[in-house]
This record gives C-alpha cells, sequence and structure tokens, in this order.
C-alpha cells in the first residue's frame, strides 16, 4: 500500500475553481473557441495565464484563485480575471456561459481539448464521457491534519443537498426540461469515479482505496478520482465539486461563504472532540437525487433517524447558527446572501421563468449570459 501524504494547511485557507462555456454570441449555440482563447492570453496577458485553465472539452475555461483568506479575497481575485477574460472573449465573438449545462447545445459538435489525459478519457467512457457539456464551481477549504480531513468530508455529506439545491443551475438539456433543477449532477455521476465519495473512517483506508483502484487500472493520479466532495492531498485541503456552475457574482460568494463556514465549523467541533453527525450512504444518496430533482423545494433528510425538513427551512437555521464563525471568516456579508438565494429564486427557476415566457431557449443563453 503507498502512503498519500497529505500537506496540511496551517490555516483554513479558500481556493475556488469557476468554469464556464464559451457561447457564440450571435447563435447562443456552444463555442469551440477555447484555444484561440488561450492564445489570446498568452500574447496580451500572459501574467494571468496561470488562472485561466483548460478543460475537458474547447468549449470551457476555467479561472482558479490563489490561495485566499477570505471568501471577499477569492471572489476579488476571480472578478480580476474575469475582467480580463470577458475582455478576449469580446473580440472572439463569445460570451462567458455560468450555468451547470447549456439549455440545447448537442454534445456530437463539440471538439475534444488536446492532450493525452483528456483522450484516454474519451477512449474509454466513450458516450458517456462525450455527454459531459457540464460546468461547476470547485471549493478548497485547508485542513490543518489528514486525519481530520476523512471525518469532515463524512460529516459534510449531511449538507450535500442544501450545497446543491442553492446552486442548481442545470434544468434544461438537449433542447428539453429534463424536470431536474440539476441534471449535471445526475449526468456526471455516470462516470466510473465520479459521484458521491465513499465514507471511509481512516486514512489507511482511503491510502488501500487509492491502491486497489491504481493496481487494477482505474486510475493512474489521484486526480482522477471524481468525488463530488473529495480529498486534495497535495495542497492540504477538502475540494467541495457539489455545486452547479454559478450564475453570478454574487450568488457565488454566497456559495462559497456558506461552505466556507461548514469545514471549518465541522472541523473545530472535531478538534473540540464532538463526534461528529453522519448518514448512511444510502440516505446521502437519497438526499442527492432529491435536491438535484427538486432544487430548493426539496424535503431533505437530516440524520440518521430519518428527520425531514424543507430544505430552505433547514437552511434558515444553518444560518442563523454559522453567524459565529462567519464573523471569525469575515464573510457575514456573503453568507447572509443565502437567504437572497432563497428570496428570489435559484437559477434553475429564472431559467425556466425566462423560457415560459418566450419559448426559446436562446433567450435562456442570453438571460444566464446577462446575469454574469
Amino acid at each position: 500500500m503507498t502512503p498519500i501524504p497529505f500537506e496540511s494547511s496551517p490555516t483554513p485557507s479558500l481556493g475556488v475553481e469557476w468554469e464556464f462555456a464559451l457561447t457564440d454570441k450571435v447563435t447562443g449555440d456552444l463555442s469551440n473557441s477555447a484555444a484561440a482563447l488561450f492564445g489570446a492570453v498568452a500574447d496580451h496577458c500572459p501574467d494571468h495565464a496561470g488562472k485561466i485553465h483548460k478543460e475537458l472539452l474547447r468549449n470551457t475555461v476555467e479561472l482558479v484563485t490563489g490561495i485566499c483568506r477570505t471568501t471577499g479575497e477569492a471572489i476579488d481575485d476571480l472578478s480580476g480575471t474575469l475582467g480580463v477574460v470577458r475582455k478576449l472573449t469580446e473580440d472572439l465573438g463569445v460570451d462567458l456561459y455560468g450555468a451547470g449545462t447549456h439549455p440545447f447545445a448537442e454534445w456530437s459538435t463539440q471538439l475534444l481539448t488536446e492532450g493525452h489525459r483528456y483522450a484516454e478519457l474519451i477512449e474509454r467512457t466513450q458516450w458517456w464521457g462525450r455527454q459531459m457539456l457540464i460546468w461547476g464551481v470547485h471549493v478548497h477549504v485547508g485542513i490543518g491534519h489528514r486525519d481530520r480531513v476523512l471525518p469532515v468530508i463524512d460529516a459534510l455529506l449531511n449538507y450535500y443537498p442544501h450545497l446543491l439545491a442553492l446552486s442548481s443551475s442545470s434544468p434544461m438539456w438537449s433542447g428539453q426540461d429534463t424536470s431536474y433543477a440539476s441534471n449535471r449532477a445526475m449526468m456526471f455521476q455516470q462516470l466510473p469515479t465520479a459521484g458521491l465519495p465513499f465514507q471511509f473512517h481512516t486514512w489507511a483506508q482511503f491510502e488501500k482505496f487509492v491502491t486497489d483502484q491504481k493496481t487494477t487500472g482505474i486510475i493512474d493520479h489521484l486526480n482522477e478520482i471524481r468525488w463530488d466532495i473529495r480529498p486534495s492531498p497535495h495542497l492540504g485541503t477538502i475540494e467541495v465539486r457539489v455545486c452547479d456552475g454559478m450564475t453570478n457574482v454574487a450568488e457565488l460568494s454566497a456559495v462559497v461563504a456558506l461552505i466556507h463556514c461548514l469545514v471549518v465549523d465541522l472541523d473545530r467541533r472535531l478538534q473540540a472532540g464532538e463526534t461528529l453527525p453522519t448518514m448512511a450512504p444510502w440516505l446521502v444518496q437519497e438526499n442527492k437525487w432529491r435536491a438535484a430533482r427538486y432544487g430548493l423545494d426539496a424535503i431533505v433528510i437530516l440524520d440518521r433517524e430519518c428527520s425531514e425538513r424543507l430544505v430552505t427551512d433547514d437552511l434558515a437555521d444553518l444560518l442563523e447558527r454559522l453567524q459565529p464563525i462567519a464573523r471569525e471568516l469575515d464573510c457575514v456579508t456573503e453568507l447572509s446572501r443565502v437567504a437572497d438565494i432563497i428570496a428570489n429564486g435559484a437559477s434553475y427557476q429564472r431559467q425556466r421563468a425566462v423560457h415560459a415566457r418566450t419559448g426559446d431557449m436562446r433567450s435562456v443563453v442570453a438571460s444566464v449570459v446577462a446575469e454574469l
């Protein structure tokens, strides 16, 4: 069994990765123009190249922060990069589109980014891999010791439906309303190493799992484990990958603040000697489905006793409980925006309202682009 070192973070640092699709300004369809964008970055903004990443398909770009202390710092970092990228996309005739799926694009017209890793993924996963027209937000939070990582992840799964419901932005697929708030969550779990994490109790169990994965050829590298929440040992973080793509900066800041507060709260409670509350895998799985299907209208399972509650009611109490942590992490304002999402509706609801009013999925694309 190969040991997996964990580069512990001395503070609960924060990092955010925000994926965008590129859409044509005229047609609203996906645009395979990422290579041209990266060329423009190299020519005109080389200082930002490290914060603008390639992804599986040439219709996608990912913006990443450096290591940040607060949500506000992370959002400022992303906003600076976003401003640079938007100037370049304007010249290329494309827009940045920040939702979990595109409402009418077809997978068959999308081009793969050059690279052995991407080609190998498609060779292995075939039809399902080619369907991955999906975009999300990933949030890293620093953890001080590897032995706290897996217990915190296990407890954080209790809040999976809360995070997914707030961020759900992928109701439409291939020209149809799926009746799901997050079709992205359902699509992504079809890949062989994606979906909910296994609920390990010790780091040694995780190491044995990774060894088995490598021995049997399921993965070659640790980052090919694409769980919705996973350890990132080389960064010393827990990486939360639950969320759909976010359509605007205010809602992104709300979800980032909530994740930061949740992870720090659970980590503090664990260090204080508390046994963190967890749920059986089948309950966690049901909660994921309920949030993906019903979004902010989901009735979620809260505990091992199978107590249930409307997710928005539970979020209201959660926001109150996390206030002391939010003050300490300097994100009270950002965390308060969670209530704004609940009051004003999540992206999936706004997209449906546009389609109901116009009957036009290109208008849905335009509305998402305009929000940014």
